[in-house]
């Protein structure tokens, strides 16, 4: 795994270009935040490998580490694992119920969540972080946040960034109208099941003071983002 890139002071990304859905190649990343504290919350934890380790060691200590989505969970356990002082935070639905798409939206039975996460943030980011569960995609259930000291909006599935010369995936990405745009393919707008609770969410996220937007499939959108956002979902 590439070490962690920084973007800005106390926030890094790592990017697993390898991670497939079992269909695709799609790439995935994973977002590091130091808090005032010292310690590390990690969004969408990437696989962990021993560079991996090595490299967020020097960082802090992982006292966060959270699922931000049903669908974004797969390496949470081992995280937790090798730092078993760290909290474990995911969305509703995400522990127990029943499995959708293979096990890889909801039902962790192997999961012991420290908190549900939802629109207010816990005591050990509160003040740094903002996050809003969205609403009108229950099949998702993505808790959307903001990193308020760089002005950084954190998705995982609501927002992709593909270029559109993305070199993997194509035949997923072309199908789902995923290449070269940013914002929600096909696939995303499909599990939106309510657009009027939908709308309230993005307004929640608009009144957010953002510039950068990171996701965890396509490219960091470094400027702009904010317009962007809520270009992407105009649609509703």
């Amino acid at each position: 795994m590439p070490p962690p890139k920084n973007l800005a002071p106390n926030l890094w990304i790592v990017d697993q270009p390898d991670f497939t859905t079992g269909i695709a190649k799609i790439g995935t990343r994973m977002t590091i935040i130091k808090l005032a504290g010292g310690g590390l919350f990690l969004h969408s934890p990437t696989k962990l490998d021993d560079e991996t380790k090595r490299s967020l060691d020097p960082l802090g200590e992982v006292r966060a580490v959270v699922a931000p989505s049903r669908a974004h969970h797969l390496f949470v356990g081992d995280y937790i694992k090798t730092w078993p002082t760290a909290k474990l935070y995911g969305p509703p639905g995400l522990v127990g119920g029943i499995p959708d798409f293979r096990a890889r939206i909801g039902a962790r039975r192997d999961l012991k969540l420290d908190a549900v996460l939802g629109d207010e943030p816990q005591a050990e980011w509160a003040g740094e972080i903002d996050q809003h569960l969205f609403k009108g995609a229950a099949g998702l259930n993505e808790v959307v946040f903001f990193h308020r000291p760089s002005r950084t909006a954190i998705f995982t599935d609501l927002v992709f960034n593909v270029p559109a010369d993305f070199k993997d995936a194509r035949i997923f990405y072309t199908l789902v109208g995923g290449r070269g745009r940013f914002g929600p393919h096909r696939l995303i707008r499909l599990a939106i099941r309510d657009r009027k609770a939908a709308r309230e969410s993005v307004a929640k996220i608009l009144g957010w003071d953002f510039e950068r937007v990171i996701v965890t499939h396509g490219d960091v959108l470094e400027s702009g983002g904010k317009a962007k956002f809520a270009e992407a979902f105009s649609y509703l």
